[in-house]
This record gives structure tokens, sequence and C-alpha cells, in this order.
């Protein structure tokens, strides 16, 4: 059941797309005083959700505010990453789910002022609130309500499923075909190769650098022949230069953001001096979206949104500012006070809030203009969704392949987002998995981590760990920032190790896409907490380094340096499969209860539940070559049981037709068979549980 609260005049944010009517009366569960809610939270609750953010999958014990933030440092003292998403699962006797949906700054006190209750704070009283029950009281049916209001999640072509290769550094068209060749020629899989800024001119959206890149549409076509896409950045700032014909027109148009006194706001990113597109202004975003077209029409079939909460590096305004103050301090002695002055106030240059409240927006559906930071967490959904409705105008039989690092409710419609800026630490590692459940509640399914870590510098056995869980999320992308380590796989003497766990992804492919089809057609989730599943398990309750993926599998990643295994808790009887690479697999049956299981640098273990199948296929150089009429289901189970395999042709928006979907049905004995007409060649690795 679901419940809809209305406070105020809320600002119509879209990221509810079906049609609550708003009841009288008071807000259950809660109590509110001033300015925010509360209630009490069981002893032992958990409470799930807010998608993008630091520590655990179960919240408590922390303050999270939503206010999308360029923030590189992920670490457990944040209280906000680079989204907004609204949604808490609160356990309990009597689970519920609520829904803020609300544009501006939102603060969750979550057992941290007082242990036992939940206080959520907002700028001011004008938003929508949610609140949603389940007869069943299972947390999964909280989630498939949720997602059902919001809609059904962004699907991505089947190559974006591939594993990819990035680095903020690939200057030339030359260095790009280096990239191209050193996996070819290793034998390393490969799907796409991204491009960050420095493919374009000047750091200008929707141009290319003739110097460094003087025939895009050739690379492109190029690179399609080998099987590998190219997928370029876009930014949100448009710089500021005469004779720049996006500028040009966005001047004339008057579509970019504005002062209080009706001057364009400037502000400053890679460029230098950017005005900002009105995304929530739906003439300034169709306008901004059809760019896209631009690279388009060079072949390029895949992008990915950057600095859209929007980052500000300066304004105008701010930086004269400083400088003045700054000017001050010249000759003087500098004692500790003086020196802490001087250096916040360039530290106070860089995504400053007073600069994110002195701009405005006309977004044409509220008859009047709005100031930035009342809306601030809807810019990087509206700029993916610019690109996502022009999309669906310019290439409406076609997937396009979006991904953003800002993003609210709503946009996981649009394009999926990859978890920003993170670095190469161990701990990082960590996040990655725990972020990928959160995410997933939220209707965010196609998302990943920079594996490796983006900024310092990643170790060989980091790198071979973080591969061995980024072979199950769909975003799969080794992303590296300019003057790190470089940290393609065929750079470090363990490449062999490398390659083979890259290739193990592709053998993974038809049971990871099976999944992630089911996830997003049936407004589920692909990734979930054990205590999804296992509710009332005390123990799966407080497991938060495993997750379950899909029907049938387990993870438990190795994360420490040096581990050569991991303590395992199995809430049931399960299969433990070690590989080391596509041809060698090796299978255990482990009863449940707690586990040492080893696993050697280049292993990477995961685990079979019982009652299912897990299809494999060869390992390919890429997506297209890769062939699912033959696969081998690996099965764990004591009586007949069938796996639901999703087949299309990975870039067609057909999702419904019923040829998509093929069931593969396995015996304790081995026969094997499928319900299709694709001519599949089947064979069965059965392993029945032992008697007790």
């Amino acid at each position: 059941m679901i419940r809809k609260f209305t406070f105020g005049n809320p600002f119509p944010t879209e990221a509810v797309v079906v049609s609550c009517p708003a009841e009288p009366g008071e807000l259950p569960y809660f109590s509110r005083e001033g300015g925010s809610i509360s209630c009490k939270m069981a002893s032992g609750a958990p409470v799930y959700g807010l998608g993008e953010q630091v520590r655990g999958i179960n919240k408590r014990g922390w303050t999270y505010t939503s206010n999308c933030t360029d923030e590189p440092n992920h670490l457990e003292s944040c209280h906000s990453l680079y989204g907004a998403h609204n949604f808490l699962l609160v356990g309990g006797e009597k689970p519920f789910g609520i829904f803020i949906d609300y544009p501006g700054t939102l603060t969750f006190d979550i057992g941290y002022t007082r242990q036992d209750t939940l206080t959520i704070t907002p700028e001011d009283w004008n938003l929508d609130l949610y609140l949603i029950e389940a007869e069943d009281g299972r947390y999964l049916s909280i989630v498939r309500q949720f997602r059902k209001i919001i809609g059904r999640s962004y699907i991505a072509p089947k190559w974006a499923f591939g594993y990819g290769q990035s680095r903020w550094g690939y200057k030339t068209q030359e260095e790009i075909r280096q990239v191209a060749e050193g996996h070819r020629k290793n034998g390393i899989p490969l799907d796409a190769i991204y491009m960050d800024i420095d493919y374009m001119e000047r750091y200008k959206d929707f141009t290319v650098s003739k110097e460094r890149f003087p025939d895009l549409p050739g690379l492109a076509a190029d690179m399609k022949q080998e099987g590998i896409h190219l997928v370029p950045i876009i930014d949100a700032g448009v710089k500021v230069e005469d004779g720049y014909s996006v500028y040009e027109e966005g001047m004339e148009k008057g579509y970019f953001c504005k002062e209080a006194d009706g001057t364009v706001f400037t502000g400053a990113v890679w460029p230098g001096k950017a005005h900002f597109p009105d995304m929530l202004n739906p003439a300034a975003r169709r306008w901004f979206g059809m760019k896209y077209k631009v690279l388009l029409d060079m072949g390029i079939d895949g992008f990915w949104n950057d600095m859209n909460e929007p980052a500000i590096f300066y304004s105008e305004k701010r930086l004269n500012q400083v400088l003045d103050q700054a000017a001050e301090f010249k000759g003087k002695n500098l004692d500790l006070e003086k020196s802490n002055q001087l250096l916040g106030l360039f530290s106070s240059l860089a995504n400053n809030p007073e600069d994110y409240r002195s701009f405005y927006h006309e977004p044409g559906n509220t008859g009047e203009r709005v100031r930035h930071d009342k809306v601030h967490n809807l810019y990087g959904y509206n700029m993916t969704r610019a690109a996502g409705e022009a999309f669906e105008e310019l290439e409406p039989d076609k997937r396009i392949l979006m991904f953003s690092r800002s993003s609210y409710v709503g946009m996981h419609r649009y394009g999926g987002i990859w978890q920003g800026d993170n670095l190469s630490w161990w701990s990082h590692l960590l996040m990655n998995v725990k972020m990928m459940p959160s995410l997933n509640m939220c209707g965010f399914l196609y998302t990943g981590a920079d594996l490796g870590g983006f900024g310092a510098d990643t170790t060989e056995d980091l790198l071979l760990r973080w591969l061995q869980f980024g072979i199950f999320t769909p975003l799969m992308r080794n992303h590296s920032a300019m003057g790190t380590r470089e940290q393609e796989a065929y750079r470090f003497s363990n490449m062999e190790s490398l390659k083979r766990i890259i290739q193990l992804r592709y053998c993974l492919l038809p049971y990871l896409y099976s999944e992630y089809m089911k996830a997003a057609l049936e407004d589920t989730m692909m990734f979930r907490p054990l205590s999804f599943d296992y509710q009332g398990d005390p123990e799966a309750l407080q497991t938060e380094d495993q997750v379950l993926l899909g029907d049938g599998l387990m993870l438990a990643p190795v994360y420490q340096q040096n581990a050569l295994g991991r303590y395992v808790y199995l809430p049931e009887d399960m299969l433990l499969i070690t590989a080391s690479g596509p041809d060698d697999f090796r299978f255990r049956e482990l009863k449940a209860g707690h586990h040492y299981v080893e696993a050697a640098p280049e292993e990477v273990i995961f685990f079979l539940r019982n009652g299912h199948i897990r299809p494999l296929a060869q390992t390919a150089e890429n997506v297209e070559q890769l062939d699912e009429t033959r696969l081998t289901a690996a099965a764990y189970l004591s009586e007949e049981s069938s796996f639901l395999l999703y087949d299309d042709d990975g870039i067609s928006k057909d999702y419904e037709n019923p040829d998509n979907y093929e069931t593969i049905t396995v015996s304790p004995d081995g026969t094997v068979r499928c319900s299709g007409n694709k001519g599949r060649i089947l064979k069965a690795k059965v392993f029945v549980p032992a008697e007790d």
C-alpha cells in the first residue's frame, strides 16, 4: 500500500510517474516538531536505502545529507556524495518505506543524535512524502512498490555490459588505438574505450579537437570493426567564448541560468569561465539534448555525463572577492590564525553554497523562476534526461549508452550512474560492494565503480580483487586519473591473471544480462542484502560484505590486502564456485554456517544457492562475438529446477517480446532442456546436495 502526503507547494520533480492522490490527516509513524519529523526505531532494526552514500548497507548510526556534491574523497566522515536518493526502508516488526520527493537539501539523522530515533529535516516544507507498506512485511515487496511508482529503470545496450577501459589522459586518437591494440594483442576482451575531456577542443562540449582527434568518425568506425565502442564525456558547463556556437546559441535564446538581476551566471569548470544551461527549462533541456546529435552523427553510441551537480570551481564574483581579501595578507607575518584564514579563503571557492543561492531556473512548469539551491538535486537528473529524451527522438529504435555522475530519483529512467571519483583504496572496493543494493533500491541498476580506483595509485593485487567483484556489476569499467599509475591490465606483470578474470565476465554474461533485464522489467533488485532473502536471520542481517545477485548467486569478494581467503556466512547450504579463468571452475558444497574460504590472489569465489542454475558461455573478445547458443548450465539441486534466460538482440527496445524469454530446465540426473527455438546446445554440470 502506498500513501501520499503533501506539504506546502512542492516543486514538480517528476520523480514519480504514477498518479497518487494525497491523503489528509496525520502522518503515520512520525511525529512532527518544528522543521523535522521523527520516529522511533526498534532496537537492532535495520534502515536501508539512500542509494549513493558512504558507510554500510544498514544506514543506522550516522547523518546523511541529500545534496548532490562534487566530493572525490569518499570518507566515512562524508555526509553526501553525488546523488540524492531520498528513499529509506525502515525495518522492525512492521517495516515500511518512505520516499521524500524534495529537490533541496534534506538531512537524515538515522540514530546519530539518539540511537533509537530517525529524524528527517528538509530546508523547507514544500514536499511530497510517500509511505509504503507491504501486507507480507517483506523488504523486497516494499522496494518493488516504490520502484513501480518511479518508473522502469534504464536499459543499456548489451555491448555496454562488456568490459570497458578508461583513463583521464587518453589525449590523442593514436593513444586510443594503442589502448585497443594493447588489449587485442594480449587477448584481453574489450567492448568500450572511454574518452575523457581531452578529446574536446579546449574542453568545449560537443566539439572535437582537430589537432588531437583529426578524424573521430574514422576512428569510431575503425574501432567498431574491432567490436569496440567509443564513449565520450560531456560536461555541464558551456565555455564562454565568442565564435563557439553552443555558447552563442545559448546566449541568444536565453537558455543559461541567470542571477537575480537577469544577468547570466558565470562559474568556472574545466574550460575556465562557463555558463550553465537551464536544464529545468524544457526548451533549454531539449536544445542541449539535441546537441548530442553532433557526436551521434560521428558514429558514437554511448556517453557519460560529468560535473553535473553542477560542480563549480569558482564563480566570477567570488573569485574577485577572494583575491581582494587575499591581497590584504601581502607582506604580513601570518601566524596560525591568519594562515588558516588565508587558506580558508581559497578553499571556499569551489562549490560554495552562496554561489548555488545566487542563480535561478525558469522551469516553465511552475509559472515562476526558482532559486537553484531549492532544486539543486535535480540538475544532474535533468541533464541526463535531456540526453535521454533527445535519443528517443534521434534514435527511437536504438539503445544508446548513457550514465551520469550526479542524479536524483527519476534519472534512473534515462541512464545509469557510476559511483564517482573513488580512490585506489581497499575501503573503496568494500564501499562499491555495499553501495550496489542501496542503489538498486532506488532504481539505479546500471551502475558500477571505477575498478582499481580513479584517484591515487592502484596496486596489482587491488586491481585484481576489484575486477573479481567488477565482473558481476552491470557497468564494468577500469578508470583512472591523470597523474596516477596507468592501470590497463596489460601493464602489469600478472597480466595473465587479470586477463583471465576479465574473460570470466563474458562467461557469466548470459546469467548477468538475464538477471539485469528481469530486475528492470519486473521492478525488482539485481543486488540485494542477505537480509532481504533471509529476513529474520540475525546473522544475515549483520552480514554486510556479502550480497545476493539475481535469483541464484551470493557474492563474497575478498577486499583486504594480502588476504588469501576470507570468512563467509552461509544462511543455507550452498555450492562454492572457485574460478581463475574461463576454463577453470571448481565446485565444492558447503553446509550452512560459518566458513573460512581460501582464495588465492588470482581466484574469484562466489556461491550458487540450493535449487538454482547458472548458465555459462565460452568467453569472447567482445559481446558481439559471444556465442550464447552453446551454454553449460551449472546447477545445485535435488529436484528439477528452471532458470529463465533472457536473450534479445541487445540494441532494440522490444523488451516484452516473449521470444526474448527461454526456460532452461535441469534435472538431478543431468538432463537439460530449453523451451526456446534458438537452437541452443546445452549441457549440464549438476551437483546434488549431500544428505545430512
